[in-house]
């Protein structure tokens, strides 16, 4: 009579454990399944023009005392100022920052010192959206020079030339680079014979906005890309 129980108990354990090794092996292949998926970037680039420009003008003049110093920055803000004004530019375009004035002859040897003792160093800024405008009157400052205007050096490439509208753009790029990174996961689950599933997880980077070229700041490229986990299915 033992002996019967103690089979009929092991025939029990051995039941129990084919069941739970049935059950732990489907649980491993739902889990499995679970796991299988793809990491892919995907890509989305634009150019497009540039719609603010800041032109920083400087200049600068000398003298022999202070009273001719400022007639002779007056006459060059005067200068500059009906420049833009005649490439149609108006005053709220226009900003005259504070001259910065240097004694030249400050700790300068008598046999030395220049004949203008003093100097005024001015930065006129012109910013506008008028972007193609601005390009224009820049191609055209070298008349000032002619005028007598001393502009500074590199004044001919001092301008920036920015992109404000990002935020227009963005739905429609994130979406392209969605797309793009949605192409990718569909040929990989093609290779390997699977089809793509949800997407499990996301990251979008940074949007970048760089010069097209050396030679075209005032066009803009637009980049982003973004990383997205897709599941795989059979």
């Amino acid at each position: 009579m033992a002996e019967k129980r103690t089979t009929d108990a092991a025939l029990v354990l051995a039941v129990g454990l084919v069941a739970a090794a049935m059950i732990l092996s489907h649980g491993l292949g739902k889990f499995a399944e679970r796991d299988r998926y793809v990491e892919v970037k995907g890509l989305a680039e634009r150019e497009v023009p540039a719609d603010l420009a800041v032109w920083p003008l400087q200049y600068n003049v000398a003298a022999g005392t202070l009273e001719q110093l400022r007639g002779n920055l007056d006459r060059a803000d005067e200068a500059v100022i009906a420049f833009l004004k005649l490439n149609g530019f108006s005053d709220p375009e226009i900003t005259l920052n504070p001259p910065r004035v240097t004694d030249r002859w400050l700790n300068v040897y008598d046999n030395q010192r220049p004949a203008e003792r003093y100097m005024a160093e001015r930065t006129l800024t012109l910013r506008s959206i008028r972007v193609d405008a601005v390009r224009q009157a820049m191609a055209q400052a070298a008349e000032l020079i002619s005028q007598g205007v001393p502009l500074m050096p590199n004044w001919g490439n001092a301008a920036d030339f920015l992109f404000t509208a990002l935020e227009d753009i963005k739905p429609e790029m994130i979406a392209a680079a969605t797309a793009d990174a949605r192409r990718a996961a569909g040929q990989f689950a093609e290779d390997s014979g699977s089809e793509v599933g949800a997407i499990r997880r996301a990251r979008q980077g940074f949007f970048s906005i760089e010069d097209r070229d050396p030679s075209s700041p005032h066009v803009k490229r637009v980049r982003v890309v973004t990383t997205i986990e897709y599941g795989l299915e059979d």
